[in-house]
């Protein structure tokens, strides 16, 4: 079975090839691109149009590679101790499987997403490198090794916060989700609201992608906000002429939380619109 895209997820040709090309060369798959470009969505899609299921482990600054496979709790294993309880006889007791451990105890083969890998340590990915090869690790406190039953699909995203270490990348199949262009925008929004205006749509694009291509903007809005600022719209009913018809010496369009997310770019368009006032005037 190949990934296509879902019915509630727009994949294009490039990034198809580039997941069934993973899963072909049985190598993670590292996706990198601007935030709200659906990184993470895709890992749900891939489980859910192949029919597996899904396990995710979400990094964090303070995330280390060891918690992904297990967690020996020697601090509980010594309290029970000194109480007398008798399953401390039994160290597997106190040993937390970790996500990667879950995705290689699995029966059937799952789908393995390390999401945002980028915000972890320098040495993370470097940490896993073995266990992602050879899809086993070894267990010291109870001397065994845990192998794959089935080899996980994984898939790596990255936000580009931090560089990768080269032998990291070596070992896996690379794919840069490049932002929407119209077209394929206007596929993603209808699959979110299918009986929005089509009006609607083209002021609001048109204005979206105004916004995106001002130089100087601290963070370009999203497809994600692009999606919750269309619901806003339609809740709204902001009718479509005030979008059509929108006075460039009031660049600020409605409802514009959802797609500016800093008071830097506020202020951009704010004092564009006041450039163009005055030169309105002049």
């Amino acid at each position: 079975m190949k990934f296509t895209g879902t019915d509630s997820y727009v994949s294009t040709d490039d990034l198809s090839m580039a997941v069934n090309a993973a899963v072909t060369l049985q190598r993670p798959l590292l996706i990198k691109g601007e935030p709200g470009t659906g990184k993470t969505l895709l890992a749900e899609q891939v489980a859910a149009s192949l029919g597996k299921p899904l396990i995710q482990w979400h990094i964090k600054s303070t995330t280390k590679a060891q918690q992904g496979l297990y967690e020996y709790d020697a601090v509980s294993r010594l309290r029970d101790s000194q109480l007398g309880n008798e399953k401390v006889h039994d160290i597997g007791n106190y040993i937390k499987r970790g996500k990667l451990w879950e995705a290689f105890a699995a029966e059937e083969q799952v789908v393995l997403l390390i999401d945002e890998i980028d915000k972890a340590d320098i040495e993370f990915p470097n940490d896993l490198l073995v266990e992602l090869d050879r899809m086993e690790f070894f267990v010291y406190e109870t001397g065994e090794t845990v192998r794959a039953i089935k080899r996980p699909i994984i898939i790596i995203t990255s936000n580009n916060e931090k560089e990768l270490p080269d032998a990291f990348l070596r070992r896996c199949f690379f794919h840069f989700i490049t932002f929407p262009d119209r077209a394929t925008m206007q596929k993603i929004v209808a699959v979110h609201y299918p009986e929005i205006s089509k009006q609607l749509v083209a002021e609001a694009m048109e204005m979206f992608f105004e916004i995106r291509q001002i130089p100087g903007l601290k963070k370009k809005p999203s497809t994600s906000e692009l999606i919750d600022w269309l619901k806003l719209l339609m809740a709204d009913e902001i009718p479509d002429e005030i979008l059509k018809n929108r006075d460039a010496s009031k660049a600020i369009p409605p409802l514009y939380g959802a797609l500016l997310k800093n008071e830097q770019d506020v202020h951009l368009l704010e004092r564009l619109a006041f450039m163009h006032r005055r030169e309105s005037r002049g």
